[in-house]
């Protein structure tokens, strides 16, 4: 799995129009966010601060308990990373989601279920607001909005907390061995 490193840095690589992490001499790793919603600060070379490294710990974290490979694993603490430091501001978007209860206020890091008429699906916490959240798809084959809009992996959505559910429940994701 890849460690924060002091020689890691954020650019703007204006030939893919696209956020990159610059790992090493040889290895980036391009940003999933469309270039309409970065902040005006994502266009400037920056280092990969003290607190994306934090961020990223806590990511880590987070998504040693899912079914996932080390890449995606990878993909997808990178992804939240980046969200969490250079995504614009945007208003919840909790229409495409049923209401789940009270509110649960999650916290960032924490993995939780949102649901539709369509699918339900894992979502980890990137940003926590007074009243919503800003979660990012974790399911490989996408989240289902409507009958014709989707989120990918990694992808973002800000929702309000009363559509967020705790996701109290691992079983469907541990390991399974069957000896005889």
């Amino acid at each position: 799995m890849l460690k924060p490193s002091d020689n890691w840095k954020w650019y703007f690589d204006n030939e893919v129009s696209a956020l990159v992490l610059g790992l090493d001499e040889d290895m980036a790793f391009k940003v999933e966010i469309p270039q309409k919603f970065l902040v005006d600060c994502a266009f400037k070379d920056s280092e990969f601060s003290v607190d994306d490294a934090s961020v990223f710990q806590q990511f880590k974290e987070s998504v040693s308990t899912l079914p996932l490979s080390e890449p995606r694993q990878a993909q997808l603490i990178l992804n939240c990373v980046a969200t969490n430091r250079f995504h614009k501001p945007v208003q919840p978007k909790s229409w495409f989601f049923n209401h789940q209860g009270g509110g649960h206020a999650p916290s960032q890091g924490e993995l939780v279920y949102l649901k539709n008429e369509l699918n339900s699906g894992l979502f980890m916490v990137v940003e926590v607001c007074d009243n919503a959240s800003v979660c990012a798809s974790v399911e490989l084959d996408g989240f289902q909005l409507t009958s014709s809009k989707s989120l990918s992996f990694c992808q973002s959505v800000k929702v309000m907390h009363d559509r967020i559910a705790r996701a109290e429940v691992f079983d469907n994701y541990a390991p399974i061995a069957l000896v005889g």
